[in-house]
C-alpha cells in the first residue's frame, strides 16, 4: 500500500513539473507595443562603432520613415545566420541601426569586414545594459521603429527569416 502511495505522489510530482516545463517553453515571441512601450528608453546614449563619438541612440532613427534596430555580436552564430537578411534590407535602403551587444569593437569591425555591413549606423554595448534597457533579452533581436511616433511596430527574437523579411518589408511598407 505504501509502495502505491510513494508511486501516486512521485508521478504527481513528474507531471506537475512537465506541466511547468511545458509552460516555460511555449513563451510567445509575439510582443505587442503596449507591453514594450514602458520599457523602451529611446534617448540613451552609446558610442559608434567606428567613431568612438558619443550619441544619442534616438537621433539616429529617420524621422520620416520607420527604422531597423538590430542587436548582433561578431560571437553569436545566429546573428552570422540571419545577417544574409539584414543586408537584403540594407539593398531597399532602409535604416538599420546595429548595436554591438557584449564584444570587442575589433571582433565586431572584423564580423562587419568579413561579411559586410548593413548598417547605418553601429553602437557598442559593451557591458549590455543600453539592449537591457532597449528591451532586449539575448542576441539577435531586432526591432521595427515606427519614425513618426517611435514606437516599436514590431519585434523579433532570435535570428531573421525569409518569412521575417517578408514581413518586415509588408510593414515598413504600411508605416512609411
Amino acid at each position: 500500500m505504501s509502495k502505491n502511495i510513494k508511486f501516486l505522489g512521485l508521478l504527481l510530482t513528474l507531471i506537475i513539473i512537465f506541466i511547468i516545463l511545458l509552460k516555460g517553453l511555449n513563451v510567445s515571441k509575439d510582443y505587442s507595443n503596449e507591453k514594450l512601450k514602458s520599457k523602451i528608453d529611446f534617448s540613451l546614449n552609446a558610442k559608434k562603432l567606428f567613431s568612438d563619438e558619443i550619441i544619442n541612440i534616438s537621433d539616429l532613427f529617420d524621422k520620416n520613415s520607420p527604422s531597423v534596430v538590430n542587436i548582433w555580436a561578431s560571437w553569436c552564430a545566429p546573428c552570422r545566420e540571419e545577417h544574409q537578411f539584414l543586408m537584403k534590407l540594407k539593398d531597399m535602403n532602409i535604416n538599420i541601426i546595429g548595436i554591438n551587444y557584449k564584444d570587442s569593437p575589433k571582433n565586431a569591425k572584423n564580423f562587419l569586414s568579413s561579411l559586410g555591413n548593413p548598417y547605418s549606423e553601429v553602437i557598442t554595448d559593451n557591458d549590455g545594459t543600453k539592449s537591457i534597457e532597449f528591451g532586449a533579452i539575448g542576441v539577435p533581436e531586432t526591432f521595427i521603429i515606427s519614425g513618426k511616433t517611435n514606437e516599436i511596430i514590431k519585434k523579433y527574437i532570435g535570428p531573421l527569416t525569409s518569412d521575417n523579411l517578408i514581413e518586415i518589408k509588408n510593414l515598413l511598407k504600411k508605416n512609411v
